[in-house]
């Protein structure tokens, strides 16, 4: 991460984005995200800490939320879907990677982008994309399943995606993040059973 005090002055390149001054702008939103949280965080706050222009942050994201995600973007491991060659152990080890990774960090930054876009549309609209992406991400899981045969032909991989994603993110947004395996399996369990073949 960035030290405002020890930032080299960074020349103008014109209308593109300048790599120097988009990693410090995500790298003070980060840490005024961790030290303030929401209730603190602000693109004022953010220029001032990464030695930016607002109307530079503004333009790049032009919403406090679309800063978010990019922040949690940025923190999130590049995981791809797991393929333990069953459904179940598919689904458990998403859960298992997906909540151990929230209890690092980044999960009060997904908690944050959830808590914006209550009141803000914008906000919201940045989310619905964001998280139709990941589901379509996660959707892979199930259609996988279904190419084994493991899977009744009519299970719908994207309705799959969903629940699971819903069942990680009221553990998130309920601060319920430290299930282990063994509280998950049943819960995997009892949401795969009705789509076996």
């Amino acid at each position: 991460m960035s030290d405002p005090a020890t930032i080299e002055k960074r020349a103008s390149i014109g209308a593109r984005r300048n790599p120097a001054t988009h990693e410090a702008v995500l790298d003070a939103a980060e840490a005024l995200l961790r030290e303030s949280g929401l209730a603190g965080f602000s693109i004022e706050g953010v220029a001032r800490r990464a030695r930016a222009g607002k109307p530079t942050i503004y333009r790049w994201w032009p919403t406090k939320t679309q800063l978010l995600l990019d922040v949690y973007q940025r923190l999130k491991l590049n995981i791809r879907p797991p393929d333990t060659g069953t459904i179940e152990g598919d689904c458990l080890a998403f859960l298992v990677g997906l909540l151990g990774y929230w209890r690092q960090g980044p999960g009060q930054v997904f908690r944050s982008i959830f808590a914006e876009a209550q009141t803000d549309e914008r906000a919201a609209e940045a989310l619905r994309a964001y998280t139709a992406d990941r589901r379509a991400n996660t959707a892979r899981i199930f259609e996988r399943a279904k190419a084994r045969g493991e899977l009744r032909p009519d299970a719908d991989a994207a309705v799959a995606a969903e629940i699971i994603a819903a069942f990680a993110w009221s553990r998130l947004l309920t601060g319920r993040l430290d299930a282990d395996e063994a509280e998950l399996r049943p819960v995997v369990q009892q949401m795969v059973r009705g789509m076996l073949a």
